[in-house]
Order: C-alpha cells, then sequence, then structure tokens
C-alpha cells in the first residue's frame, strides 16, 4: 500500500512503512528541503511550523512538522517555507517581516512565516473588523517561540499586512 502527499506542488508517493515518520523529518532527509526549523522538537515552540491543507474545500491550518506522522497527513496539500515566495518573489508577508525588521537570527522566522500565511488566507475569506485584528494576530502567532524576543515587530508586520487586505476588500 501506498499514499501521497503533495508538498509545495509536487505530488509525492510514499510507501505505508513511512507512515511513522515525522513530517520534519521527511522534509528534510528526503527531500532536501531544510528550511522548516528543528529546534525543541516537541512541538512547543513552533519554529517547525508548516502550512497543510486535507481537503479541497478545507482552509490550510498550521501543523507541527516535528511532531507529526506522516500518517496523518495522507492525501494532504502541505506548503513549506521554500514554497511561499513565487518566482523568486516573496509573498506580502516576508516583504512585510524584512521591511520592519521583524527578526533578528531568523531561526524561527520560517514558523512565523507559515502561521501568517495560514492566517492571512484565512483572512482573506474572513468577515472580520479592523479592531478585532490584534486578538486574531495574537492567536495566529502568539504561541510561537523567539529567542531574540522579536515578537513585537512580527506582530506590527503581520497587522500591518493584514489591516492593507482589509482595506482593499470591497
Amino acid at each position: 500500500m501506498s499514499f501521497t502527499l503533495t508538498i509545495n506542488g509536487t505530488t509525492h508517493q510514499l510507501e505505508d512503512d513511512q507512515s511513522t515518520v515525522k513530517l520534519l523529518d521527511y522534509l528534510h532527509d528526503t527531500r532536501n528541503l531544510t528550511g522548516t526549523k528543528l529546534c525543541c522538537g516537541i512541538g512547543v515552540c513552533r519554529a517547525c511550523t508548516v502550512s497543510v491543507q486535507k481537503g479541497p474545500n478545507r482552509f490550510a491550518e498550521p501543523v507541527i512538522a516535528c511532531s507529526t506522522p506522516l500518517a496523518t497527513l495522507k492525501g494532504a496539500r502541505i506548503t513549506t517555507i521554500e514554497g511561499v515566495a513565487v518566482d523568486g518573489n516573496l509573498s506580502a508577508i516576508q516583504t512585510a517581516f524584512l521591511d520592519n525588521f521583524a527578526f533578528q537570527c531568523g531561526y524561527c522566522t520560517p514558523g512565523f512565516v507559515m502561521a501568517a500565511e495560514v492566517f492571512l488566507s484565512w483572512l482573506a475569506v474572513a468577515d472580520v473588523a479592523a479592531d478585532d485584528l490584534d486578538a486574531l494576530i495574537e492567536n495566529a502567532i502568539g504561541d510561537h517561540i523567539c529567542r531574540c524576543t522579536g515578537y513585537v515587530r512580527y506582530a506590527q508586520a503581520l497587522h500591518k499586512v493584514a489591516l492593507e487586505m482589509l482595506e482593499a476588500k470591497p
């Protein structure tokens, strides 16, 4: 038996004996996608966050790659940090993080980017008031750990991009 995963737009066929392999290990060791970072290894810091869409009509959700077995992702569409920029063009949140000097060492940044991307994809279709953004942003990225204490700048950058999205809605 086998199953598939789609990672950054490419479908991969896996054998059932790979079901217990952690997503982070598969990304690093088999796909050579090393942008997703291993930090705590137990899903607390969220540096290893990726975006996962488990069905065609479901929203993407942030998933902790260090502790998620491949068996739980059969048929899923996974986006890693390597899949965010398109044709060398950074996404709006990547640009905002750079423009706002949101990170220092950058180790946690891929996790923040992926959580922010998931949040922004939801925000694009949600009915949200601008006054609610701070609480929603705290919910989206508040559990991420940054040892360099870049929290405020990450939140400010995400707030700016989210507010621009809301203002652009008809």
